[in-house]
C-alpha cells in the first residue's frame, strides 16, 4: 500500500442523528467504514463498482454509492443508513409495503432498495411507474422481478399524497 493510502484522516461527521468522529484509512470507502467502524452492517458491500446499489446510503441528502465514495469525503456530513432510517420510523410505511406487496425475498438488495426508494419519495407527490423504474433502476434485485418493488413504492407515494389505493 502506498504511503497516501496508509495515511489516516480525522473527520467529524453526523450519522443517523449522532455524532461521530473518526480517524479513518485515506482510501477506506464508505461502506467499509460505515460496517467495519460503526458496525452498521445495513448497507452491503457487493459489486464494488456502484452498480449494484447495495450499498446506498443518504449523504447529505442523497443517495449515494457507499462503495463510490471514501470515508474521508464525509467530513462534515449528515449520513442516514438504512438503521438510521428504520429507527427514525421515517420508512416504516414503505417497510410495511415491500413486505405487503412480497417486493422482497431473500433481503440483500432491500437496505439499499429501501434507501432509493425513500430518497424518490422525499421528493413529494405521486411519481410515475416509469419514474420509479427509472429511478430505482440503478438497485439489481436478483429476485423479485421488480413489479413488486414498484408497486410498494407507488402505494407508499399515493398514501403520502393522501391517495386511496385501491
Amino acid at each position: 500500500m502506498t504511503k497516501v493510502f496508509a495515511d489516516r484522516i480525522d473527520i467529524d461527521l453526523m450519522v443517523n442523528g449522532e455524532p461521530v468522529e473518526a480517524r479513518v484509512l485515506a482510501g477506506q470507502h464508505v461502506v467499509d467504514f460505515l460496517r467495519q467502524e460503526l458496525g452498521l452492517t445495513g448497507a452491503h458491500a457487493s459489486c464494488e463498482h456502484g452498480v449494484c446499489g447495495a450499498c446506498t446510503v443518504r449523504v447529505d441528502g442523497a443517495s449515494v454509492r457507499g462503495c463510490l465514495m471514501l470515508a474521508a469525503q464525509l467530513d462534515g456530513a449528515d449520513v442516514w443508513t438504512i438503521e438510521g432510517l428504520s429507527d427514525s420510523d421515517a420508512i416504516r410505511d414503505l417497510q410495511e409495503a415491500f413486505i405487503a406487496r412480497n417486493a422482497l425475498q431473500c433481503g440483500f438488495c432491500t437496505p439499499g432498495m429501501l434507501v432509493a426508494a425513500e430518497a424518490l419519495l422525499s421528493q413529494g407527490g405521486v411519481p410515475e411507474r416509469a419514474a420509479i423504474r427509472e429511478h430505482l433502476s440503478g438497485n439489481y434485485c436478483r429476485c423479485t422481478g421488480y413489479e413488486a418493488i414498484v408497486d410498494a413504492v407507488e402505494t407508499v407515494a399515493r398514501q403520502r399524497a393522501g391517495q386511496v389505493q385501491a
